[in-house]
């Protein structure tokens, strides 16, 4: 979201020799509007769809193996599922009306409009749900307010910061005017990739410190700690190298990064809900005749994760 460069095209070559000397000043001059800030939104618009497909397979899982959940943690997941789906339908939307419905209109090309002011927004509201989720596992497993105080504030910061940069984008819709409101960007960004890294280490000590000496129960921790790591830690590195690819660079590249940042979220979420003990046998979709085998249902008392936790 800095600012991008506007180069205007040149004009055809009249001659073999013009020719020439138009392929080659060409291919010396910096790529025009289209090709800085489209080319990345098209590849983050690629890998988000990808990433969808992942996450609806997740939550398929989830409601089809984990009935006993409370009521609240089944509206949670249904929200993300629904937001996440949000992102990626305005994504597609703002993408045709640009690129295919105004193909080659340079004003189109140039500003955003409501459709794309809206993701930083959804981003923001997936990123505080996901974390203030955890703030709460954080409290159970811990009993420290100041830490869930800390994850809190930083949630609330990429909250406010992603609502902030909706309204910006939609008061100062030209991509070359985006650096008026960076500030707010960056603090958002930074603000849910230490949020990110702080959850994750906060989760895999407390988990640690759970560890009963019985070996199926370790077992089942030791995954939730590998999985935690996994999901939370690519989440908070996928964060900063958005950050760190928007601070370096000025042509649009970190959109490659930003654009699936809610579905990274809300798989290392689903990613951590499902790695309990099942109650009920998952149910492969895909499976026309036959059925699954029933699985064996375990409890342990002593497990963080537990569906007792979660009604």
């Amino acid at each position: 979201m800095r600012t991008l460069r506007h180069f205007p095209s040149l004009l055809a070559p009249s001659s073999l020799e013009g020719a020439k000397q138009h392929t080659l000043v060409v291919s010396s001059m910096p790529l025009t509007v289209a090709g800085i800030s489209f080319g990345p939104l098209l590849v983050g618009f690629a890998l988000n769809t990808i990433l969808y497909g992942a996450l609806v397979t997740s939550v398929l899982m989830y409601f089809s193996s984990f009935k006993s959940d409370g009521a609240w943690i089944r509206i949670l997941v249904s929200t993300l599922l629904l937001l996440c789906t949000a992102n990626v339908i305005l994504e597609y939307v703002f993408l045709n009306d640009t690129l295919i419905i105004h193909f080659g209109d340079q004003y189109a090309l140039s500003r955003a409009n409501w459709v794309f002011s809206l993701l930083p927004g959804i981003t923001g509201v997936v990123s505080a749900l996901v974390q203030l989720f955890f703030a709460w596992r954080i409290r159970i497993l811990t009993s420290s307010s100041w830490l869930v105080g800390i994850i809190v504030f930083l949630a609330s910061a990429a909250f406010f910061c992603g609502i902030g940069t909706t309204i910006a984008i939609n008061m100062v819709p030209v991509f070359t005017q985006f650096h008026r409101f960076e500030v707010v960007f960056v603090i958002g960004l930074a603000s849910s990739a230490f949020d990110n890294l702080l959850i994750t280490g906060v989760l895999v000590r407390s988990l640690r410190e759970h560890k009963t000496g019985f070996m199926d129960t370790d077992h089942i921790i030791k995954k939730i700690i590998r999985v935690t790591l996994q999901t939370g830690l690519l989440t908070a590195i996928w964060t900063l190298v958005d950050l760190a690819v928007y601070i370096a660079l000025t042509n649009g590249m970190h959109l490659v990064f930003n654009e699936s940042l809610a579905q990274f979220y809300t798989i290392s979420l689903m990613s951590t809900l499902i790695t309990r003990p099942r109650d009920h046998a998952y149910t492969d979709f895909t499976v026309v005749n036959g059925e699954q085998p029933e699985g064996r249902v375990r409890h342990f008392s002593c497990l963080a994760y537990d569906a007792e936790a979660l009604r």
